[in-house]
């Protein structure tokens, strides 16, 4: 456990579902606090103030994501993301993997009924996520882009980014959906042309928070179809008249967000700047073996990558003989809170999650009938 970065939170020691939802820290909530005891005290001032939230957060996603101000944009959510970068590519085709959560399908699918970009579903084998050999075997003349997940929802595959950049080439985007990655994971987040996140999982900064980049190559190839006033130039003249969509990736913003939410999403950062990406990764991926250990122990089938290189903070499983339902309420006894699906359960740690945890998913899957150390 990271003790330092663990000092921020209240989150229960047996909270393994970050992967869904991230508990805010006591930094984002008394920032969130704070926004909304000065908004309901407004002077003059108070709007002006409160915006600066924003700039203060959009500099930090820069950082962290290795671009600079002008190439990044706070958005609501990853999904707006998505979208805008879907919209924005006119025509071609664009590889994206089936096994994808459905926020990374649905863009894709509305450019195909409108008759711009069409998508070519990709099939990872089981327990993979997108390589550079399974894209390179599907491309052709007509992809203009490549659409991946940082981290796999189902099973925590880290993509290499680098690789798929190398795999694509310089003339197509590689469009990143970072949610389950970025603020925990280290990754060549360069090599993407759009990365977009959301700040409610891993970043802890609550819902309605997340930003994009864009690479000059998105910039120069992706129509701003979803360009809004505030995302236009000279957007403080009022005069009747449509203006030039921005230079920067001020492009993807369609009206002003809650400078409520912006504070929350800048204290958020500011813990992982702080402490650090590289720690807090591997606070986690210590977590992931501790846990994994166990599973192995009560015979029990890890669905996720073993190789810490390609695996990142979820860790998927089965207990074979065992409904992943009852296996669940199990985990629920001991004060485990996880993702149970149908054919499998989730557990995600975080930087904050103690040691003892393992202790206790060792008591509930030994408390299963018919297991044995």
């Amino acid at each position: 456990m990271l003790t330092s970065y663990a000092a921020h939170f209240d989150t229960p020691a047996g909270y393994l579902d970050f992967a869904r939802f991230g508990p805010p820290s006591r930094d984002a909530v008394a920032a969130t606090a704070r926004a909304m005891d000065e908004a309901a005290q407004a002077g003059h001032t108070t709007v002006d103030d409160l915006m600066r939230a924003e700039e203060t957060a959009r500099r930090a996603a820069a950082r962290l994501s290795g671009s600079d101000a002008e190439r990044t944009v706070l958005l609501p959510n990853a999904s707006t993301g998505l979208f805008h970068a879907a919209l924005g590519v006119r025509d071609g085709v664009v590889l994206v993997p089936r096994t994808d959560f459905p926020a990374n399908h649905y863009p894709w699918r509305r450019t195909a009924e409108l008759g711009r970009a069409t998508p070519r579903w990709l099939d990872p084998e089981p327990g993979e996520g997108v390589t550079a050999d399974l894209v390179r075997a599907a491309l052709t003349d007509d992809v203009v882009a490549v659409s991946v997940s940082a981290v796999d929802f189902r099973t925590g595959f880290r993509a290499d980014l680098a690789a798929l950049r190398e795999a694509i080439g310089p003339g197509r985007l590689l469009i990143v959906d970072a949610i389950q990655a970025f603020g925990v994971t280290e990754m060549a987040w360069e090599a993407a042309d759009v990365v977009v996140a959301g700040g409610q999982k891993w970043l802890r900064a609550g819902w309605a928070t997340g930003f994009a980049t864009l690479s000059d190559r998105a910039l120069d190839m992706l129509e701003p179809v979803l360009t809004g006033w505030t995302g236009v130039r000279d957007a403080g003249v009022f005069d009747g008249v449509e203006h030039a969509p921005a230079l920067s990736a001020r492009r993807w913003s369609i009206t002003n967000l809650s400078p409520v939410t912006a504070a929350a999403f800048a204290a958020a950062l500011d813990l992982v700047e702080r402490h650090t990406v590289t720690a807090i990764e591997a606070a986690i991926a210590a977590r992931i073996t501790e846990l994994t250990e166990v599973i192995h122990r009560y015979r029990g089938r890890v669905l996720s990558p073993t190789d810490p290189a390609r695996r990142a903070g979820v860790l998927s499983f089965t207990v074979p003989g065992h409904d992943p339902s009852r296996v669940a309420k199990a985990l629920h006894a001991e004060g485990i809170a996880l993702t149970c699906r149908e054919d499998s359960l989730r557990l995600s740690p975080h930087a904050s999650t103690p040691p003892e945890v393992s202790e206790r998913l060792a008591a509930a899957l030994s408390a299963l009938p018919h297991q044995r150390s």
